[in-house]
């Protein structure tokens, strides 16, 4: 079977692990709108959270790193394929900008219902994909051990970075970053901060562009694996994610390198767990890399030639093939659950048209969302209805061959 054959064939398991960290990142946001913590605290705060409530928060962090490794495996995947290196190298900057295009006007209207100029931009995940696609246009001319080793750089080094950490803006009344300041934010240590004095637009950099880069093309480069015969792949995958796994037990549990908040022992065992996990996203940290990229190459292994045309397998895989509409709609299905219990529970809707900076800056936190069990209703009927539109367009998709469904 030649190598496009066989990475046609094999479509299913990335699909479906895709499609997985999709549905924890519905969870994510659906906590976001529907549960009271939402923008009361932080649920990984260990003296406000309960165990259910940090385990609900923690499990959703595999979704931006399995979503932004499976990017990149996907370009890799067309190299595989056979599509040309010019051909390859125009459709990612295209699709870059795209994205980029998306992030600041649609996504930004999906998350807020707002689009008041306090916020200016939200740079989220899909903004860092669509910057790591543009700078990997160019590395694709590159061998793809390149790319490999670059992302492998990056990700095991970007915490050395934080010897050069800005003072980050905290709030009207505190100094303003430079414009240095500001671009490091947005290129690696993640933050707010207002463009002039405030009050004036803010820009808040959730995903700063180098760390993440470094998983697109640890990503885009890993894909070559995928031209090896499945038995050594299955034993690679799941040999990688045992490794990593333990290199995240071992490197947190000496408190060194590898994340810049040291766990401690608290009152009780699971505390202390909660406290060992408790890694960093903003921006994230190797440490956090570790623990969340271990269960996706498992998985990615342990479902290497199965059959998931099935039972769960199958809407995962159907999520996993539109995972730009999924990102849409799970937005609009996340608010207006929010806006329902909300309203439900008596209280006013009106912060869920306000943005970001619009909440903060109000007296005190709004009274949004109610019970977890709540939540997680609405996840898994969300998570149901989801599935009728995204399996009408991946019929679209598997139909058709119009070149700009490639970009949606």
């Amino acid at each position: 079977m030649s190598t496009a054959q066989s990475t046609r064939s094999r479509l299913a398991s990335i699909d479906a692990v895709r499609g997985a960290v999709m549905v924890f990142m519905l969870l994510d946001h659906m906590r976001d709108f529907t549960h009271a913590s939402g923008f009361q605290y932080d649920a990984l705060d260990l003296a406000r959270t309960t165990p259910l409530l940090y385990l609900t928060r923690w499990i959703t962090h595999l979704c931006a790193p399995g979503f932004v490794f499976l990017a990149g495996v996907g370009a890799g995947l067309q190299r595989l394929r056979g599509k040309p290196v010019a051909e390859l190298s125009h459709f990612l900057w295209t699709r870059g900008l795209w994205l980029v295009f998306l992030e600041l006007t649609v996504v930004r209207g999906l998350i807020w219902f707002n689009f008041h100029p306090s916020l200016l931009a939200q740079l989220q995940v899909i903004w860092a994909i669509g910057i790591g696609m543009i700078a990997l246009a160019g590395l694709v001319w590159l061998p793809s051990r390149v790319a490999l080793v670059t992302g492998v750089v990056i990700v095991a080094g970007h915490n050395l970075l934080e010897a050069f950490a800005v003072v980050p803006w905290r709030g009207p009344g505190t100094p303003v970053p430079s414009a240095f300041g500001k671009l490091w934010m947005v290129f690696h240590q993640a933050g707010f901060f207002p463009i002039a004095d405030f009050p004036s637009s803010i820009v808040l950099a959730q995903y700063p562009l180098l760390p993440w880069f470094g998983v697109l093309a640890f990503g885009y480069g890993f894909a070559e694996v995928y031209g090896w015969t499945r038995e050594r792949r299955r034993a690679l995958l799941v040999g990688l994610g045992v490794v990593l796994a333990v290199a995240f037990v071992v490197l947190r549990f000496v408190n060194g390198y590898g994340d810049p908040r040291p766990w401690t022992r608290q009152a009780d065992a699971i505390t202390t767990a909660m406290s060992f996990f408790n890694v960093q996203k903003y921006p994230p940290s190797l440490l956090f890399m570790l623990a969340t990229l271990s269960p996706s190459m498992l998985a990615l292994g342990l479902l290497e030639g199965r059959t998931l045309a099935k039972g769960l397998g199958r809407p995962l895989v159907t999520f996993g093939r539109v995972p730009l509409l999924f990102y849409g709609l799970q937005w609009i299905a996340a608010h207006l659950a929010g806006i329902a219990i909300t309203a439900w529970q008596g209280n006013s809707v009106a912060p869920y048209f306000m943005n970001f900076v619009q909440i903060i800056s109000l007296p005190q936190a709004p009274e949004m969302g109610g019970p977890l069990w709540l939540t997680y209703a609405c996840w898994i009927a969300a998570t149901v209805l989801l599935y009728f539109p995204c399996r009408w367009y991946a019929e679209v998709k598997a139909r058709r061959r119009d070149f700009w469904l490639s970009y949606l």
